[in-house]
């Protein structure tokens, strides 16, 4: 699906630029963060659960990470050190609440989303700019590519670049692929969320598994939302509204199953680049509203949730 939408985008859009290889670049720079807190989440929804809190810990986190260093005057490493520790302190609640407490995941990731949300109002309810030196040169680092350049109207080459986002986006996202694949814990991720009953009887600690894999997921919205702050400089209350719902779609559009049990990181990947796909489409049109994304999002949800369905009642009946 993803490949079709790009080449009609290319045919379509071609004089607006939409087949040059930045354009293609482009879907993993502003996705970066989304990338790795879907792998947050598909870990999460292998096991059966779901985490409907990561848009509001990203709005807390990148305004923690803006006071901190406007305010607080504290340096740009101790401040992505102290997010980095509130993700996993934040996976780790939530997850002793699920595992061990046995309450509803979208109960408690509900409760954990409008804390969030109302910290990031307590911090502060002002937008605020990031200009720390340090941060700001971590933003505006490019990596050029030495292939894909074309000669502008100048006469200069101009080659495509990533930031160190996309960089650390893509390395998590292998990382977590291997880390589900080839070991111990990862395939007691999918044994719990296959069947949490075959997975006790085979021995398998189901409550560790299941808050270690909150806490992975704290972890990699820890790590997003430090990622998504270097996109956007500043924090502000209403920032990464909506957010959760983009890495549930994108992790199901990558072929996560809600019931569990079923799904890869590099699925939501793609899951991630056809929302930027659907979005970039709708910029080179031009006359459509950006509220298109979310419409064609959602249909697309529907969609393979039904396929999902159809799927899982054949092999049961099979």
């Amino acid at each position: 699906l993803f490949f079709v939408m790009y080449a009609i985008g290319c045919v379509i859009f071609k004089e607006q630029g939409f087949a040059k290889t930045q354009n293609f670049l482009n879907l993993f720079i502003s996705n970066a963060g989304l990338i790795v807190i879907g792998v947050g989440m598909t870990t999460v929804m292998i096991t059966g659960g779901i985490d409907i809190s990561v848009g509001s810990f990203v709005a807390m986190a990148c305004m923690m990470l803006a006071w901190m260093m406007e305010r607080a005057q504290i340096g740009a490493v101790p401040a992505v050190l102290i997010v980095l520790v509130t993700g996993i302190v934040f996976g780790l609640v939530q997850g002793f609440l699920v595992a061990y407490m046995d309450i509803q995941p979208f109960i408690v990731t509900l409760a954990g989303m409008f804390f969030a949300r109302g910290m990031t109002a307590i911090i502060s309810k002002d937008m605020i700019s990031i200009t720390n030196e340090t941060f700001m040169a971590w933003a505006k680092a490019k990596i050029y590519l030495p292939f894909g350049g074309y000669v502008n109207r100048k006469g200069v080459m101009i080659y495509p670049y990533i930031y160190p986002t996309v960089v650390i986006a893509l390395i998590i996202l292998i990382l977590a692929f291997i880390m589900l694949r080839y070991t111990k814990f990862g395939r007691s991720i999918y044994a719990v969320g296959g069947n949490e009953q075959s997975a006790l009887m085979m021995g398998l600690n189901v409550r560790r598994i299941k808050l270690k894999a909150y806490v992975l997921d704290g972890f990699l919205c820890g790590v997003g939302s430090i990622l998504f702050c270097l996109n956007t400089l500043g924090g502000f209350v209403e920032q990464a509204k909506g957010l959760e719902m983009d890495a549930i779609s994108a992790a199901v559009i990558g072929g996560t199953l809600l019931s569990g049990g079923v799904g890869t990181p590099f699925g939501t990947l793609f899951g991630v680049l056809i929302k930027g796909t659907i979005s970039s489409l709708i910029t080179a049109q031009g006359t459509l509203s950006s509220w298109w994304v979310r419409i064609v999002l959602s249909a697309l949800l529907c969609f393979f949730i039904v396929i999902q369905s159809v799927l899982a009642s054949a092999k049961k009946k099979k």
